[in-house]
């Protein structure tokens, strides 16, 4: 099962291979930005195994990045789950 999931840009460089920096409900990492050139800082991204592979727009994200949220919850207490 493959599963890509919403960021925010938070800083693009524009090198040899165009990579920024993405945000995940506050984790951040690396990311490679070759695949969307059109997008820019501030924007949503979808995310897969390192690569932005499109654009989504911020509802859209915030939606995927809620429902995510709510898949980690244990529903007896709604603690993190291991």
């Amino acid at each position: 099962m493959c599963l890509a999931i919403p960021g925010q840009i938070q800083r693009i460089e524009d090198g040899d291979l165009r990579t920024g920096t993405v945000s995940f409900a506050g984790v951040t990492k690396e990311v490679c930005l070759a695949l969307v050139p059109e997008a820019s800082v501030g924007d949503y991204v979808i995310v897969h195994v390192g690569f932005a592979i499109s654009q989504v727009n911020e509802q859209a994200a915030k939606e995927s990045l809620s429902m995510i949220a709510q898949l980690s919850l244990d529903p007896t207490n709604e603690s993190p789950r291991p």
